[in-house]
């Protein structure tokens, strides 16, 4: 872990120059960090991407690559990633491991993940909901390699497999612990930065406004939607906007760590996302974070490849899997101070309940809902589909709508 100190200087750092590296890990028992950068480019943003010198494969090992949207010092969803990825370099004998970071959605994906599969790469990791159709596509050209695609909902029966997990439990807790600090606080407003309009972060916004209410009935949620996944400038753009606004909590959907530090400055609270760590720009201020465990997952993997056990398929893991987490709330943490006693209890009561299964994805979207302009969405009784939650195809209360209690509206992408 890093300390609050030095993720602040990232954090600036990044803002001014969001640059891009290709580097690789030694395998197991050469240790990490030998590295050194073999390319740079400019902002993944440019209508023309750079061709990126790609990594080289490890002469009998399993050799992994992983495609990250931003760079691994985000302090958020890539350096979650990152972990990750050193977990299971660190845990599975013989695979080595390779990232390349800040890689743009679209066409600059395809050329990176394709250049990875001609590498000779045993699975290509792809981190981001925009690199879907790239993989799609060199999936179908490299038949004998494995794809891992991270969020979205693609995939195939033969060498391409989606990964996902109930994210959307922890924002749910979340917003508890927002809304209870909220009303504690006698306010009545909380904020959230959201990313794209798409049926992932709306459900989370959604489970996160859902908690809000539970706790302060009267509360509401304004929206700032950014279009981005990684800006530090827009993310804390939007976060000063949103205290400006009379915003008690501010939440993050996107991947840094700069909202909370925005709360800091304002003198309000914030909530974070992605990484375990990401309270540690400001302790003081940071009620709490939802948060990714990417490494035993990646483990899990490989492992099914290394056994011939594994199926390409879609995996949405719940939260017994382990791959969510809630700051101060796992095994051995202490809950942030700012959260009100009441609902440090609450919380454990109801975080227990998911971890046996009691309290499920499909519980927290039950029905009577409501949305924010006093449409029922659902009946009473009634509980959403896994199709509805990620708003696939034949779903009927498909992921379109805002919840009851948030201020603002869905974009047009």
């Amino acid at each position: 872990m890093r300390s609050g100190t030095l993720m602040s200087v990232l954090l600036l750092v990044l803002a001014w120059a969001p640059g891009c590296e290709c580097k690789q890990q030694g395998g197991k028992g050469k240790g990490e960090g030998g590295g050194k950068p073999a390319a740079t480019t400019g902002s993944p943003s440019t209508s023309a991407p750079e061709k990126k010198r790609m990594p080289q494969v490890k002469e009998g090992a399993f050799n992994v690559a992983f495609v990250y949207v931003g760079p691994v010092g985000d302090g958020g969803w890539t350096y979650a990633h990152d972990q990750g990825r050193k977990h299971l370099e660190a845990n599975v004998k013989g695979v080595h491991t390779v990232y390349i970071e800040s890689v743009g959605e679209g066409a600059e994906a395809e050329q990176v993940i394709r250049g990875l599969a001609r590498k000779g790469f045993n699975l290509v990791v792809g981190t981001s909901f925009g690199y879907q159709d790239a993989m799609e596509a060199v999936a179908a050209e490299f038949p004998k390699v494995k794809f891992l695609h991270v969020s979205g909902h693609k995939a195939n029966d033969t060498n391409f497999a989606n990964l996902f997990g109930a994210m959307e439990a922890m924002k749910y807790l979340a917003g508890i612990i927002a809304g209870a600090r909220a009303e504690a606080d006698g306010q009545r407003k909380v904020g959230y930065i959201a990313p794209f309009p798409i049926p992932e972060v709306i459900r989370l916004g959604n489970a996160l406004a859902l908690g809000v209410r539970e706790a302060c009935p009267k509360c509401t949620m304004e929206i700032r939607w950014i279009n981005s996944w990684f800006d530090p400038t827009k993310e804390r753009e939007a976060a000063d906007s949103l205290l400006k606004a009379g915003a008690h909590v501010v939440i993050t959907g996107a991947d840094t760590s700069g909202p909370i530090v925005a709360a800091k400055d304002a003198g309000k609270w914030a909530v974070g996302y992605d990484s375990e760590n990401a309270c540690a720009v400001a302790p003081e201020h940071c009620l709490t974070v939802p948060y990714w465990n990417w490494g035993p997952i990646y483990v899990n993997q490989v492992n099914a490849i290394l056994d011939e056990q594994w199926t390409a398929k879609s995996y949405y893991l719940d939260v017994a899997s382990g791959i969510v987490g809630l700051h101060g709330f796992e095994q051995g943490q202490t809950p942030p101070g700012g959260i009100p006693a009441a609902t440090v209890a609450k919380v454990k009561a109801l975080r227990a309940k998911m971890t046996a299964g009691e309290l499920t994805r499909f519980d927290i979207f039950a029905g009577p809902l409501s949305d924010n302009t006093g449409k029922v969405v659902l009946a009473e009784g009634k509980k959403m589909t896994q199709k509805d939650l990620e708003g696939l195809p034949g779903c009927e209360v498909c992921m379109n709508w805002l919840a009851e209690g948030v201020v603002g509206q869905i974009p047009k992408r």
